[in-house]
């Protein structure tokens, strides 16, 4: 009997950000054939991790694909602050949005088995759910049988609460059907990332003074409620009665619960994630740490440029979880 061939599935990966996508599918075996992204400090972190891989860094509208090899998987976390649940949520009449549609041009012109694309959740509910119908439409049904599902990182064995959307076309004449990975019943918490920590890295940012003396107050777990009442509506100004939950206000995070979706900034009002046992915002090797990165990924710029990189990734745990789900269409 005839040994089984292996076939290696090969991607390209447009709008790739810091590269946790592209990592994950990587590890779970897959061939990098293109990274893309139209940021150049995007783009110097995938060279530094990838020196073997082709990285072009461009607007996805003016990307030329003349690789030689098949793309088995085109993919990308398309930018998606215009779908997002905060700002104006203009959607695909936002510049970024429209790139969308630049990617359904690309599908259509390299006609690859698979596709992929990530987004945020609020994806699902903008203009009602006309904008997702209106992406999902400028695909070809006839050919792409496509799915779309919001998945929880938590689930997935990553110690954070990320919410994100998948949307996966696959070929008809692959004769497969893509499912998703099903849920984990260990849910990791911040306890599981944190420790150790080899060679502490202390880069990162710091609280206010002000902001200290509130945080300290916050026991972990805890957030706005737990201050004193006068102090609770300084703090929180016309927010105090504007209603919801507002939970992530003077937030402090607990070690033994999964850390809430980190932000690009890590010292925002509204979404703060202090330490559980420190009075201070996560480092940038914490971050990495809870994005499911490993110790020796290495990241350029600024520090505030490292944590948008690292805040807008998709969790490479997870990343490999969807990445082995697709390798089963290939072998």
């Amino acid at each position: 009997m005839s040994a089984k061939i292996t076939i290696v599935p090969q991607f390209v990966e447009v709008a790739a950000g810091a590269g946790g996508l592209s990592r994950g599918f990587i590890d779970a075996g897959f061939e990098p054939l293109l990274l893309n992204d139209n940021d150049k400090i995007c783009c110097q972190t995938l060279q530094k991790n990838h020196p073997n891989v082709l990285v072009k860094c461009c607007d996805m509208k003016t990307l030329e694909i003349s690789h030689p090899k098949r793309i088995d998987i085109l993919m990308g976390g398309i930018p998606c602050q215009s779908f997002s649940l905060a700002g104006k949520k203009k959607g695909l009449e936002d510049e970024r949005g429209n790139l969308m549609l630049v990617f359904s041009k690309m599908v259509k012109k390299y006609s690859p088995p698979v596709f992929l694309i990530e987004n945020v959740k609020g994806l699902l509910y903008h203009d009602d759910g006309k904008t997702l119908q209106k992406i999902l439409d400028s695909f070809d049904a006839s050919i792409y049988d496509i799915s779309y599902k919001v998945l929880n990182a938590n689930d997935y064995g990553v110690a954070q609460k990320r919410e994100r959307l998948f949307i996966v076309g696959v070929k008809y004449s692959l004769e497969k059907k893509f499912t998703y990975p099903e849920k984990e019943k260990k849910k990791p918490v911040l306890r599981d990332v944190l420790f150790p920590v080899p060679i502490p890295n202390k880069e990162g940012v710091n609280y206010s003074e002000k902001k200290k003396k509130i945080l300290q107050l916050v026991p972990p777990g805890g957030c706005w409620v737990n201050l004193p009442k006068e102090m609770q509506k300084n703090y929180l100004g016309k927010s105090y009665t504007s209603g919801g939950g507002k939970r992530g206000i003077a937030r402090r995070l607990s070690y033994d619960e999964p850390c809430l979706t980190l932000t690009t900034s890590p010292c925002q009002k509204q979404t703060e994630r202090c330490h559980p046992e420190f009075i201070r915002p996560f480092t940038v090797q914490e971050y990495t740490r809870i994005q499911s990165f490993p110790d020796d990924y290495i990241f350029c710029g600024s520090t505030s440029q490292k944590y948008k990189q690292i805040g807008n990734a998709v969790p490479i745990i997870l990343a490999k979880k969807i990445a082995e789900r697709i390798w089963t269409l290939f072998n």
